[in-house]
C-alpha cells in the first residue's frame, strides 16, 4: 500500500500541482505561457537524455533503445493525427511550419485558441503516457527497497509539476475553464498508479521491459517537445527567450536527476 500511496503522490498530486500553478496566474500573458511551456520542454528533455535513455542503456542494446524512441514518436505521431482529425483541426490551420517568415511573423495563419487546447491534449495523453513505465519504475524499486521507491517517487513528483504546468496553460490559454483544466492534470497522473499496481503485482519487471518502457516514453517526449511544446513556445514569444528559459529547464531537470 505504500508503493501505491507513492505512485498518487509522484502522478496525480505532482501534474495537479502544475496544473494549480498555471491556474494561479489570472493575467496570463503569452510570453508567460511560452515560459512555462519552455521550461517544462527542458525538463521533460533534461528526463530524456539523463534518466529515461540511459535507463534502456543499462538494461538492453543501443538497437532496443533506438527503436523504442522511434516506437514512441511513431505513437505520438499517431495520437496527433487523430487529434487533428477529431478536432476538425483543418489543413489550412497547420501552415504555421511552412517557413520561417510565417512562423514567426504571422499571427494569423492559425486559430490560437484550437491550437493551444489542441497542444494541451496532446501533452495530456504524451505526459498520460510517459507515466506509466514511471510508475512501473516506482512499483519495482519500491517493492524491493521502500527507501529507493520513496526516493523516485519524490523524483518523478518534482518532474511532474512543470509536465502538468505543460497540460493546463495551452488549456487555460485556449479557453477551457481553470477546474477542468486542473482535473485534466491530475487525470493524467492516474496512469503512474495503474503502472505502480502492475509493478507491484508482477514483482519487478525483466530488463528488456524496462527498456522499452522507457525508451518508448523517451520518444514520446522527444516528439511532445521539438513537434509541440517549443514550436508554440516559439510563435508566442517571438524571440529568444524560449530557447533560454529551455536551457534553464535542462539545467534543473539535470539537478534533479543527480540528487
Amino acid at each position: 500500500m505504500g508503493v501505491i500511496t507513492m505512485s498518487i503522490f509522484a502522478g496525480i498530486v505532482g501534474t495537479g500541482l502544475g496544473g494549480a500553478v498555471s491556474a494561479l496566474f489570472e493575467n496570463r500573458t503569452d510570453k508567460a505561457v511560452s515560459m512555462f511551456l519552455s521550461f517544462a520542454g527542458g525538463v521533460m528533455l533534461s528526463i530524456v537524455f539523463f534518466e529515461l535513455v540511459p535507463e534502456s542503456l543499462l538494461h538492453a542494446s543501443i538497437f532496443v533503445t533506438l527503436m523504442g524512441l522511434a516506437v514512441g514518436i511513431i505513437m505520438v505521431l499517431i495520437l496527433n493525427a487523430v487529434i487533428d482529425r477529431v478536432s476538425s483541426f483543418n489543413q489550412s490551420h497547420s501552415n504555421l511550419h511552412d517557413n520561417f517568415r510565417d512562423y514567426y511573423h504571422e499571427s494569423g495563419l492559425i486559430s490560437k485558441n484550437n491550437h493551444m487546447i489542441k497542444s494541451g491534449v496532446l501533452m495530456f495523453l504524451v505526459i498520460g503516457l510517459h507515466n506509466i513505465p514511471e510508475g512501473l519504475a516506482i512499483g519495482a524499486a519500491g517493492n524491493h527497497d521502500s527507501a529507493f521507491g520513496l526516493t523516485l517517487a519524490l523524483m518523478i513528483g518534482l518532474h511532474n509539476i512543470p509536465e502538468g504546468m505543460a497540460i493546463a496553460s495551452p488549456l487555460i490559454s485556449g479557453g477551457m475553464s481553470k477546474w477542468k483544466s486542473i482535473s485534466l492534470t491530475l487525470l493524467a497522473g492516474v496512469p503512474t498508479v495503474f503502472g505502480a499496481i502492475i509493478g507491484v503485482l508482477a514483482g519487478g519487471v525483466s530488463d528488456m521491459a524496462i527498456a522499452i518502457s522507457f525508451s518508448i516514453a523517451g520518444g514520446a517526449m522527444l516528439y511532445a517537445v521539438f513537434g509541440e511544446i517549443l514550436p508554440q513556445s516559439l510563435h508566442m514569444s517571438k524571440d529568444r527567450v524560449p530557447t533560454i528559459v529551455l536551457l534553464v529547464g535542462i539545467a534543473f531537470g539535470l539537478l534533479m536527476t543527480g540528487i
